[in-house]
């Protein structure tokens, strides 16, 4: 296999469905592609039923093209993450690995174009949080959500709207910002840095008023990116957790128990936003992405700093702070459903508490007038009773 024929197989599985996201080589398996959330085969000219050791292990070699950083990383760590353009077509965000002693790789598709809030459908209330001049904005949520997505829609309002120097540290790239109001230095783990937390480090020095973290993996990180919160900057970035309860709690792990009051006080005073996001199954296939958000108020700072109790939980505070842009998952899912799309099977199947999603999904459709029951026949047995009776009377 040659480089030509590498590339006549990623177009081949870029063009084979719609809403192509993912593009997996696996020994023993046909080149598949991930459309709306399912992995579908793809045929190629000539048929490609299994793939084999020597194909995987030429395939992940060619995307590599030789980097010797790359390679001694998946040597010694079995795995090396880079980015890879098929020419003017697509971009890609790739992963290569070692399992069972062969080679796999994994193609994330990236947008070329910029996301905006706007042609995202975000939430409205993410428009006010490009105007924030310093803190931290989180977003959340598992591998494929859609995080660095919503990321770089932040980041393009900005881009339009402020004129400042941001700087990014991504593992690797994914959107390529041009240069509008903003002033972008994008610095890619790896061939501009090692660590996060160095690249963090040295961003300080480079004169930022915006600085993106590609994830905020370790404690250093985090420290880090506390101190450039607390010294002006506006600092966005990523965690790999399922709600904004669990993020706070996630941030406070990363420390020793006797540092977590000062990190508490810390947190209160740098946190702006924290955005949870899943993709949910869509009516009519595709995938729609759920929101839960959180913003900083009064009752927020006392759960940050004494913890939750009865009656003050992330939830419920959540919950009633829809008037400053608030929304738990399960208000956004019933506004999903009651727009038609997704299904009652999904918004209870991904909801965060269900016996709340039960009371909203019966609310709205008992509003629809439709049943908020599926049990029948109590009349039935009322008459059946009342037979009795007369029976014996």
């Amino acid at each position: 296999m040659k480089q030509p024929e590498i590339d006549y197989w990623i177009a081949s599985m870029l063009e084979s469905y719609n809403n192509v996201s993912d593009l997996n080589i696996t020994v023993g398996r046909p080149l598949q592609v991930e459309s709306a959330g399912q992995l579908v085969p793809v045929g190629v000219n000539p048929e490609v039923k299994e793939i084999t050791p020597f194909q995987a292990e030429v395939f992940g070699l060619n995307v590599i093209g030789g980097n010797k950083r790359l390679l001694k990383d998946l040597a010694t760590s079995g795995s090396c993450d880079l980015s890879y353009w098929l020419g003017k077509k697509a971009r890609f965000r790739v992963n290569v690995f070692s399992q069972k002693n062969n080679i796999s790789t994994v193609l994330r598709k990236l947008p070329t174009e910029i996301p905006s809030i706007t042609s995202l459908n975000l939430p409205p209330v993410m428009n006010k949080m490009s105007d924030e001049l310093n803190g931290l904005i989180l977003v959340t949520g598992a591998t494929g959500s859609g995080k660095s997505t919503t990321l770089a829609a932040l980041l393009n309002k900005i881009n339009h709207e402020r004129a400042v120097h941001t700087v990014t540290l991504e593992d690797p790239i994914e959107f390529v910002h041009p240069h509008l109001k903003s002033t972008f230095n994008q610095r890619e783990q790896g061939n501009d840095f090692d660590t996060f937390a160095n690249g963090l480090r040295a961003a300080l020095r480079q004169a930022p008023k915006v600085i993106l973290v590609g994830e905020m993996r370790d404690r250093e990180t985090m420290e880090i990116g506390l101190t450039a919160s607390e010294t002006g900057h506006l600092v966005l970035s990523t965690l790999h957790t399922v709600d904004a309860g669990s993020t706070i709690n996630r941030c406070l792990g990363m420390f020793e128990h006797d540092e977590q009051p000062q990190i508490r006080n810390r947190l209160v005073d740098t946190v702006r936003w924290i955005i949870c996001q899943r993709l949910l199954p869509k009516v009519g296939g595709g995938r729609v992405a759920a929101f839960e958000i959180m913003g900083m108020n009064l009752r927020v700072r006392e759960v940050i700093l004494n913890g939750e109790s009865e009656g003050k939980t992330y939830y419920e505070i959540i919950d009633d702070g829809s008037a400053m842009g608030m929304t738990t998952f399960d208000q956004y899912i019933l506004g999903l459903y009651e727009q038609g799309l997704v299904t009652e099977e999904t918004a209870m199947g991904y909801c965060s508490r269900k016996s709340a999603m039960g009371r909203g999904l019966d609310r709205i459709k008992s509003a629809k007038g439709e049943s908020t029951t599926g049990i029948t026949g109590l009349g039935m047995e009322e008459q059946k009773k009342d037979a009795k009776y007369d029976a014996f009377s």
